[in-house]
Formats: structure tokens, C-alpha cells, sequence
């Protein structure tokens, strides 16, 4: 004899089993399978065209073994003493050497230097500055340019310079001898200079005319050393 309770649960199991049948339906052989928007069946017709769809453009695609076309082509390197030395020229080998032995060595970096102790020579050999110099000069330069200045004392005489511009500043030589390397720079400046006695009166150059000066100097230092400094070795004026 059936309780209660089994005729509550019985009624119910009938009731959910004829819910599902209701909502999932039957299955009766006939089915089409699931469709598949990126299936490539060739049975089944292609979707229809949309005005919305955009067609992406398709990547050139090489022969195999053939190299990528590219729309630039690779940069070849460029000369590292462009616009300071002719390629090929000694004076490009000897940069070579220096930089060889320093790394970190700029042509074009020197001659900004060179310029700047260029100025500061000239105006320290005028007003008499022997500390000045001695920092930037090598021991035979200095002795000399020490003397020039010690005769023109003795004379009484005063010299003025000023500079105007310093035009041009050129490599125009190199060379590594031993462990010591040379640079020359040929300055090309306009200058004011003159040369006053006791009296203050000129006797030498003018105090008014603006004179274009040439100048070939050389400047040397020791290469592996920790003083980066360059000294000047030797002086010539340019026709």
C-alpha cells in the first residue's frame, strides 16, 4: 500500500518528465546538425555579401626561399669622420689610430676644444698670464711664449687683443707616434690686436683695424692616460 508521501513524489517526477518533453521536443532522425559559420563545406552555400564586410588587404607572400621584399632597404654605415677628414685619407687613418686606443675620441668634439684653448692662448699670451698658460702648453712652448712676454715687460710695452669671430678650424693633420698622439688645426679668426709702448702709443698691429689671422697649430697628448687634456705643441703662422 502506497503512503502519501510516494504518491507526492510520483506525481511529480511525471510532472517535470512532461515539462522537458514539452520544451526540448523529440528527436525523430531527420535533425540537421548544428551550424558552423566558419565550416568550409563545400555543400553548404556561402553566406551572402554584406556592404558592411570589409575585405582586408592580404600580406605579400615570398616564394620560399626567395628574401622579403622591403620598402627600405638597410642604411650602409656612415663614415665616422664625415665632414672633419676625406675618407681614405691619412688623415682618416691616423683619427683611426687615435680612437683606437680611445674609444671614446670625437674629432669634431676635439674641435670645439681646440677652438675654446685656440681664444684662451691668445688673450693669456696678451695680458701676460703665465698661469694660465702653463696648463695649456707644453714645457718647450711655454718657455717660449714666457719669453716673448718677459721682452715685452722689459720694454714697457702693453699688448691688447680681442677676437671678432673665429671663422674656421680645420684637421689638417694627425699621428700616433709611440703612445703619444698629434692633432693639427689650422684657425682661420678675425682679431683686433695691438701693441702699445710706455707712452700708450701703438708699435705695433691697431687698435681699431680688424685683421684676419691664420693660424697652424698642434696639440698632442698621451693616449691610455687619465689627463684628457691636450697641450699645445707647436705654433706657425699662414700666409
Amino acid at each position: 500500500m502506497l503512503d502519501i508521501y510516494t504518491i507526492i513524489f510520483l506525481a511529480l517526477a511525471v510532472f517535470i518528465f512532461i515539462r522537458l518533453r514539452s520544451v526540448l521536443g523529440q528527436r525523430t532522425g531527420r535533425e540537421r546538425p548544428p551550424y558552423d559559420p566558419y565550416s568550409r563545406d563545400p555543400a553548404r552555400p556561402a553566406p551572402p555579401a554584406s556592404d558592411k564586410v570589409v575585405t582586408l588587404p592580404q600580406r605579400n607572400v615570398e616564394p620560399p626561399g626567395q628574401p622579403a621584399n622591403t620598402d627600405e632597404e638597410a642604411e650602409p654605415p656612415r663614415f665616422r669622420w664625415e665632414g672633419v677628414a676625406p675618407e681614405g685619407s691619412p688623415l682618416a687613418s691616423a683619427l683611426d689610430q687615435i680612437a683606437q686606443a680611445e674609444p671614446d675620441f670625437d674629432a669634431k668634439h676635439f674641435l670645439v676644444g681646440a677652438k675654446s684653448a685656440y681664444e684662451m692662448i691668445v688673450l693669456a699670451f696678451a695680458n701676460g698670464d703665465r698661469k694660465a698658460l702653463k696648463d695649456l702648453l707644453s714645457k718647450d712652448v711655454f718657455d717660449g711664449f714666457v719669453s716673448a712676454i718677459t721682452d715685452r715687460e722689459s720694454r714697457g710695452e702693453t699688448m691688447e687683443s680681442r677676437f671678432i669671430s673665429i671663422d674656421k678650424a680645420d684637421l689638417v693633420d694627425a699621428s700616433v707616434r709611440g703612445k703619444t698622439a698629434q692633432v693639427t688645426v689650422r684657425f682661420v679668426s678675425q682679431l683686433i690686436t695691438a701693441t702699445r709702448a710706455r707712452d700708450g702709443s701703438v708699435v705695433d698691429g691697431s687698435a681699431e683695424t680688424v685683421a684676419d689671422v691664420t693660424d697652424v697649430w698642434t696639440f698632442a697628448r698621451d693616449l691610455g692616460v687619465r689627463d684628457p687634456n691636450w697641450k699645445l705643441v707647436a705654433t706657425e703662422a699662414a700666409a
